[in-house]
């Protein structure tokens, strides 16, 4: 299996390159800069191997996506179509959710696929119940049950989203960069900020993990991922674990099972 796995956020796209199915590298790039990503793409595609009979020498991978912003999801469709006379294949439409989803039929056309396709990266090492947070441009805390089924989650305003909002929605307040605090109050107007930001999703997260723990009757793990998710860790004494670009893990193991389905 030689795959290129996409995984497209709302500010960033992960490029992950995966040869036998072996993970090789995931590189991030900002989805507004296309030559860096078209640049990553192209060095990640040339390394797959040429397809042994082909006469066109074409190259014997795929691309596989996850994506929750449609305008960049056209844009590689572009490149790829350019760049390697390939077609992209989508997360939730080509390749069908490597888990079985508990939530309103109507949801499920339009729920984001890197939720569910990090959840199941998560559920395939634990095998038991467990709690995936993404902490990005938003943050979404989700549940899957012991069965390993998805069962929905909750979704609130990543850290410079809140960030941005106090700005927009106030006369005086300014836009500051979310980082570590120093103490747990600010004894100025941008350390107040940062501090009530940085808490409150911290304790946000420990409050839906034990609503969920209730619910379930027993503490699931927690792991979190994305591109906040590193900042805020090591305040995170109830997470079990941190795993960078789970996402694209998870776009690998939902191509590794469709893949085995069809043989």
């Amino acid at each position: 299996m030689n795959l290129i796995a996409v995984d497209i956020g709302n500010t960033n796209v992960a490029v992950g390159l995966f040869l036998g199915g072996v993970e090789k590298s995931i590189t991030t790039v900002r989805g507004s800069d296309k030559e860096q990503l078209v640049e990553r793409l192209k060095e990640a595609w040339g390394k797959i191997p040429i397809a042994k009979r082909s006469k066109e020498q074409k190259r014997d991978g795929v691309i596989v996506i996850s994506s929750v912003k449609p305008a960049h999801t056209e844009m590689l469709r572009e490149i790829a179509r350019k760049e390697f006379d390939e077609r992209i294949l989508l997360i939730g439409k080509d390749i069908p959710f490597p888990m079985d989803l508990s939530v309103d039929k109507t949801y499920k056309g339009s729920i984001g696929s890197d939720r569910v396709v990090a959840a199941a990266a998560a559920y395939a090492v634990v095998e038991d119940a467990v709690i995936v947070a993404q902490i990005g441009t938003a943050i979404t805390i989700d549940l899957v049950d012991d069965r390993g089924i998805f069962l929905g989650g909750v979704i609130i305003p990543g850290l410079e989203a809140s960030a941005q909002a106090l700005k927009d929605s106030t006369a005086q307040l300014p836009k500051i960069d979310i980082h570590k605090p120093q103490t747990v109050y600010g004894s100025n107007t941008n350390d107040a900020i940062n501090c009530g930001v940085y808490y409150s999703a911290i304790a946000t997260l420990q409050e839906m993990a034990r609503r969920y723990a209730e619910l379930i009757g027993k503490w699931p793990q927690t792991v979190i991922t994305g591109s906040g998710a590193e900042l805020i860790k090591d305040d995170c004494d109830f997470v079990d674990s941190y795993v960078p670009n789970l996402v694209v893990k998870g776009i690998a193991l939902a191509y590794r099972k469709y893949t085995d389905s069809q043989e």
